[in-house]
């Protein structure tokens, strides 16, 4: 009887086994990234670009990813990478935005075939003249801040050439996804996966601009019109992150942006430093179709759905349910945490004890403010890394009830999907998928 089994007459682990010896940049399984040049955006924020190995486009660029959808561009805009850098013997792991779209020229690529090259300063630098030549079709770049003990090393101390394991991009801050969350949430009309007339509006503060440098460009391609408001404590005035603002100003009518340096009034909106409701009506944008997406401090994010819940909708509609966040920053503590759900939301958390069942561990344990929390004062070890909502190691699937995600205040229906435990707080008894 036929099984369809084929053993492999050479085991992939075992050439993987020998390459690694012949090169450390060889292998079938593992994706890596070498490291290639170095690049200035803006005063704080710099992009690495990477050479991928092998087995890094063989599963990014054209094989399907870990939910079966075919990639055939590599990534979405929106998306990260999970860099691993080895320090003092101790792996780190570390999640950096993507610049960009995969096989598609950044646009400093595009100046320098127009004019001669200028190598203002050392991170204008490359590991590879043929290497970082290339249109982006087959290099990774990231934007990082260097800040803080892994960003530091790779934008000023790695060498040029040095060689990093990494993940596949993932990631659900993405055109896709929101459609998809919109969709079934039922905020609005059903919207097929690509609406051309949608418009959307972008908002980040500092390195939250990191994640949005791909997605506006493929919002643009895609036909949205689309708004960009980024805060910022350093001046934009001729910075090549303005200079890519401008050139797609140039190439797209719909593209609009606001660059707010918190500290020149000249550039305030709505005479204001700070996101408000003021900031949101002079953009004169159909709120009431806009889909948003934010990404920044939890001060921007705060504001910006207080903003949205003093703006009264049609129709019973909220314009918080519009948003799409992503977040680079810690929350400090659980009563930040609780300042995005309402008053009788919380007295519903707070006052009694919820019970999380673990089935694939048949234990069980009562919470009342985050899963990740509360499972680890009953002293179960729960899968986790950043406490912060970011790196998504902590994700698992919700069987039955609803959370709360004390980031965003939105509540969860009461079915099965992908939730992280770090983030959430029960509303109901939970069985989660663990």
């Amino acid at each position: 009887m036929t099984t369809g089994y084929r053993p492999e007459l050479i085991q992939r682990a075992f050439v993987d086994f020998i390459s690694r010896r012949l090169h450390p940049f060889w292998s079938l399984t593992v994706p890596k990234l070498r490291l290639i040049a170095r690049h200035a955006l803006s005063d704080d924020l710099i992009a690495l670009q990477f050479e991928p190995n092998h087995a890094f486009k063989q599963q990014a660029f054209s094989s399907n990813n870990s939910s079966g959808h075919r990639l055939n561009k590599g990534w979405h805009g929106g998306q990260h990478i999970n860099v691993s850098v080895l320090l003092d013997g101790v792996y780190h792991q570390r999640n950096y935005s993507l610049v960009g779209l995969a096989q598609q020229s950044l646009w400093w690529h595009e100046d320098s075939e127009q004019k001669p090259h200028k190598n203002n300063n050392n991170l204008n630098n490359s590991f590879d003249k043929k290497s970082s030549a290339q249109s982006g079709t087959s290099t990774v770049t990231i934007a990082i801040k260097p800040q803080g003990l892994v960003s530091d090393y790779l934008s000023k101390r790695a060498a040029l050439g040095t060689i990093f394991n990494s993940s596949l991009p993932s990631g659900e801050f993405t055109l896709a996804h929101s459609v998809l969350a919109q969709q079934a949430s039922q905020i609005s009309e059903p919207l097929p996966l690509i609406s051309l007339s949608v418009p959307l509006l972008f908002i980040a503060s500092g390195s939250g601009i990191t994640p949005m440098l791909g997605l506006i460009t493929q919002a643009l391609q895609n036909g949205h019109p689309v708004t960009l408001l980024h805060y910022n404590r350093t001046t934009f005035y001729k910075s090549p992150l303005q200079d890519q603002w401008q050139q797609l100003a140039n190439r797209y009518s719909t593209f609009i942006y606001h660059l707010i340096n918190t500290g020149d009034p000249s550039t305030y909106l709505a005479n204001s430093r700070h996101l408000s409701v003021e900031t949101l009506i002079a953009l004169k944008l159909p709120l009431m179709d806009t889909q948003i997406f934010a990404c920044g401090s939890p001060a921007l994010l705060a504001s910006l759905y207080r903003a949205c819940d003093e703006i009264d909708l049609p129709h019973g509609k909220q314009l918080r349910d519009h948003i799409k966040i992503e977040s680079f920053s810690a929350i400090e503590s659980l009563d930040c945490m609780f300042s995005t759900i309402d008053k009788a939301d919380k007295e519903t958390v707070t006052s009694e004890a919820k019970t999380i069942y673990l089935r694939g561990r048949q234990r069980q344990y009562n919470s009342s403010t985050t899963l990740l929390l509360d499972a680890e004062s009953a002293g179960i070890r729960l899968s986790h890394g950043c406490r912060q909502g970011i790196c998504q190691l902590c994700r698992c699937n919700k069987i039955s009830g609803r959370v709360k995600n004390i980031q965003t205040g939105k509540i969860s229906n009461d079915g099965y999907e992908s939730i992280q435990t770090c983030i959430n707080v029960p509303m109901t008894d939970v069985v989660l998928d663990i």
